[in-house]
């Protein structure tokens, strides 16, 4: 009897405290609750005049909403990914601007660029380099200079007037900035023969690759969060961004034996000289030709 009671006694106490501490979970703050309580997850309302170098987006038709939106989503929410980009387009816009200029082709492209390459040096796994991301084979083709020894896929001077040159004959070609743009990733053959085939002329009305249905989207979406940042949520001071050192041309017409030595006559180390001048892609420069190269000097 009195081990009945002892088991209905601390059944009792078991049921009280269950309910005691349930009461406590009821009434205090999750933690995890209060953690993320500012951040929201927002969906994003398309602004209008949405265009590409002056090309008007067809929001009204629901694929390319949804197209449009998938990238503005990704590309808002990817935050990490989004300030760094903030912070390298205000080292490189200011060179490519001027040159997109010089070379007429649209401002917009260089939002092609950052696309491209997230202005990094980074060679893709297809082999594509430099910030426009030039195949080997294409590089050569326009004339840039691509062996071991210098890459000028890598010169965003001489690059940019190659991807002026290959955009401006598929605008030529297909009619449109958007289809240029287009054929910069699938190619003007790739493009051209489903346009025939599909029995279109327009970027918006083609079925194309995933890569490229994705390909002017994402341009569109970094072009507005790029140009409306604190819209988007990024908050960033003037001090946040990455700046590039002005420099002077210093021209060579010889070989370069040592690139260190080189770069100590003129007040630097390897490292300093490299960044400035990527395209040169050894430790010396071979200039069996004898021709001549512009190396960037910074200013002290």
């Amino acid at each position: 009897m009195k081990l009945a009671q002892r088991i209905i006694s601390l059944l009792s106490i078991s049921i009280i405290t269950i309910i005691f501490y349930n009461a406590i979970l009821k009434t205090a703050p999750n933690p995890e609750l209060q953690t993320h309580k500012g951040y929201k997850i927002k969906a994003l309302k398309l602004p209008s005049g949405l265009n590409l170098a002056g090309e008007r987006v067809p929001v009204e038709i629901n694929d390319i909403k949804e197209r449009m939106e998938r990238e503005l989503l990704v590309n808002t929410y990817w935050q990490s990914n989004g300030i760094l980009l903030l912070k390298r387009v205000n080292r490189y816009f200011p060179i490519l601007e001027p040159l997109l200029a010089k070379y007429n082709l649209p401002d917009d492209f260089k939002f092609l660029a950052l696309a491209e390459s997230g202005f990094t040096d980074e060679t893709s796994s297809a082999g594509a380099a430099g910030i426009w991301h030039f195949m080997r084979t294409t590089g050569k083709e326009y004339g840039l200079e691509i062996n071991e020894n210098v890459d000028e896929r890598y010169n965003i001077e001489k690059s940019t007037k190659v991807a002026a040159e290959y955009l401006i004959k598929a605008k030529e070609k297909l009619g449109s900035w958007t289809l240029a743009a287009a054929a910069y990733n699938a190619g003007n053959r790739g493009v051209s023969r489903r346009l025939e085939a599909q029995e279109v002329n327009n970027y918006y009305d083609v079925k194309l690759p995933d890569e490229t249905e994705r390909y002017i989207f994402r341009i569109l979406a970094l072009k507005e969060i790029i140009t409306n940042p604190k819209k988007y949520g990024f908050i960033f001071d003037k001090e946040d961004l990455y700046t590039l050192k002005e420099t002077r041309l210093v021209k060579v017409d010889t070989a370069i034996s040592n690139l260190t030595l080189f770069a100590k006559e003129f007040g630097m180390n390897y490292k300093e000289l490299k960044i400035h001048n990527p395209w040169l892609r050894e430790h010396k420069l071979n200039n069996k030709s004898r021709r001549s190269y512009e190396i960037k000097i910074p200013l002290k």
